[in-house]
């Protein structure tokens, strides 16, 4: 699907968009990759990172705010796929400065939906996140307007133009900024304790690379329209901790303001509207997209058969049935490094 085709990433330079441009060109051997992100020191770092220069040939580093509409066409002219994962993230930062969090995550969603049009792009795929699902966070809420915007974008761009779906996953395991690396900086600095905000928090956790192919996947089969859950584990907040030094004191410092103490993925009102896969469920949209009739309960990869869940489901992870305990946590410490 990739090869000799033209993809742009938006957020590019962060941790998902730089690990998911190294993963499409081990894989595939795309014609253009458009780094798009108004980070320009990180630019000039992936240019000069040995493990991206060999591919600069195809890299295309294009300085850019998801806020401003008009670099978004400049950058996606002759683009055929497009991944949207430029967001302002941090729970606390975003409690405190709102607006701007709007204005990324809500505005700059609704730029890069015009943007894909009017540059009759292909397919796009947004990323969510777990706290999308009954928000009590501004970053929630501002993903689950994004999310809503790119649900409905399907019939702005009607039969012929783009098609838009949603993945919605949780904590990327050990990415930066997340818990991992900073419970390992106190390791190094020889704190003697973790902070805790509960011991009874629970949260969903995916690697790296398994985001990655939820998104590969995506574009496969997304008939546009569709938010895709995968399956993953959920990680209780105190075995993380032991699994990283067991002989560490934790320290109870009690729930930040945003934060929640399980994190959900399907909520129990998106129950009618969920559809059980083998790996995944898929969120089918409310709206009826009049020009096409949807076929979601077969996979397109495979053709798996997909059902309905039970009325009352939720997918939380608290109360999630695939949980990792203290060794197997260890065992995905040593290969994320």
């Amino acid at each position: 699907m990739f090869n000799n085709k033209n993809i742009l990433i938006t957020g590019a330079t962060g941790y998902f968009g730089t690990q998911f441009i190294l993963r499409l060109l081990s894989l595939y051997k795309p014609k253009r990759v458009i780094i798009f992100s108004r980070d320009e020191t990180k630019q000039y770092e992936m240019q000069n990172d040995k493990i991206f220069k060999k591919y600069l040939k195809v890299l295309r580093f294009f300085i850019g705010d998801v806020r401003d509409v008009d670099r978004l066409k400049l950058a996606m002219r002759g683009v055929d796929f497009v991944v949207h994962a430029a967001a302002l993230k941090h729970v606390p930062s975003a409690e405190y400065n709102p607006t701007e969090c709007i204005k990324t995550n809500i505005y700059g969603a609704e730029n890069v939906i015009k943007a894909s049009i009017d540059c009759n792009v292909k397919k796009v795929v947004a990323l969510s996140t777990d706290k999308a699902a009954n928000p009590i966070n501004i970053y929630g809420a501002t993903k689950l307007a994004s999310d809503k915007l790119f649900v409905a974008a399907n019939n702005l761009s009607g039969a012929k133009g783009p098609k838009f779906s949603v993945v919605r996953y949780g904590n990327v395991f050990a990415s930066r900024g997340s818990v991992v690396p900073y419970f390992k900086k106190l390791i190094k600095e020889k704190s003697s304790f973790f902070p805790i905000t509960d011991k009874n928090m629970t949260r969903f956790a995916i690697t790296i690379k398994d985001s990655i192919d939820l998104v590969f996947n995506s574009f496969w089969f997304m008939q546009g329209g569709e938010i895709v859950v995968p399956k993953i584990p959920s990680i209780n907040i105190i075995d993380l901790a032991k699994a990283l030094d067991k002989t560490k004191k934790l320290k109870i410092t009690g729930i930040r303001p945003g934060e929640k103490l399980h994190e959900i993925l399907c909520t129990r009102d998106e129950a009618r509207l969920t559809i059980e896969f083998k790996k995944h469920y898929i969120i089918i949209p409310t709206t009826d997209f009049s020009y096409q009739v949807k076929k979601f309960k077969k996979n397109k990869i495979n053709g798996e058969e997909g059902n309905f869940v039970k009325d009352d489901f939720q997918y939380d992870s608290g109360n999630n049935i695939d949980f990792l305990n203290i060794k197997k946590i260890q065992k995905l410490l040593k290969s994320t490094g």
